[in-house]
């Protein structure tokens, strides 16, 4: 397959058994490259959800296994948003009707 540009001078990433633990309770050599620079290290997650009284770090995202509160919760803050937009376009006509037929109309 010919070069189209797109991946020039990237380095691949080494194959998945190249990234295994070399003994037991050790971590990945290639784990910071892969999830970011500043992103810690499994190890270092793991370790500051012992701290926190935890059996493991929270994997952020995922099915929530309840959303029908979630979802009546975002029904009602769509309702409301709908009623603020319908009152401020209603204040605006409102107000420019009483403007007009305060200064007498348009001349």
């Amino acid at each position: 397959m010919a070069a189209c540009g797109h991946n020039v001078g990237v380095p691949s990433l080494p194959p998945t058994s190249d990234l295994a633990p070399a003994e037991p309770g050790a971590t990945p050599r290639e784990t910071r490259s892969q999830t970011g620079p500043l992103a810690p290290s499994e190890a270092e997650r793991a370790a500051h959800a012992r701290a926190r009284g935890l059996d493991a770090p929270a994997i952020p995202g995922g099915r929530d296994p309840d959303p029908d509160p979630g979802l009546r919760e975002d029904r009602t803050y769509g309702r409301l948003l709908l009623i603020f937009v319908a009152v401020i376009v209603s204040a605006g006509f409102v107000l420019g009707i009483i403007a007009t037929i305060l200064t007498g109309g348009p001349r």
